[in-house]
């Protein structure tokens, strides 16, 4: 099946992850040092949300840093797999995020990750806020 098939007829429009990653709607993290530290076997993307939520420093931050950020989220994600019963799709984490300078333990934030077919059907993992489908 292409883009405009499917087995309920003609597809008004498919948007595919190769597409919403060069539009930047998901961040690819699968080749980043930290996926492959983290021992990432399926491709891993992250929605633009959770990536500037929870990935980029926001300016002025101090003791922050990219690649340690997104270790974090991995590394929890990780975890929440590891902990998953074996036949779900889908695991929720929480990681604790500081987008700000003030003291104390930074907030909450929830995610979920769901493990489902690319476009071509190989294994992908999307993390994602729960609201966000």
């Amino acid at each position: 099946m292409n883009n405009s098939e499917s087995i309920f007829g003609n597809t008004v429009y498919s948007y595919s992850r190769k597409q919403a990653i060069e539009d930047g709607v998901l961040v690819d993290v699968s080749e980043t040092p930290e996926a492959i530290e983290a021992g990432f076997k399926f491709p891993v993307a992250v929605t633009r949300t959770v990536w500037d939520q929870c990935v980029e420093v926001p300016a002025g931050v101090i003791g922050q840093d990219i690649p340690g950020r997104l270790w974090d989220l991995l590394y929890m994600l990780r975890i929440a797999i590891q902990h998953s019963e074996r036949r779900t799709d889908t695991v929720y984490l929480d990681l604790h995020v500081r987008n700000d300078n003030r003291e104390g333990e930074p907030p909450l934030v929830s995610l979920k990750a769901v493990c489902g077919p690319g476009d071509h059907g190989e294994k992908v993992i999307t993390v994602m806020h729960p609201s966000e489908d």
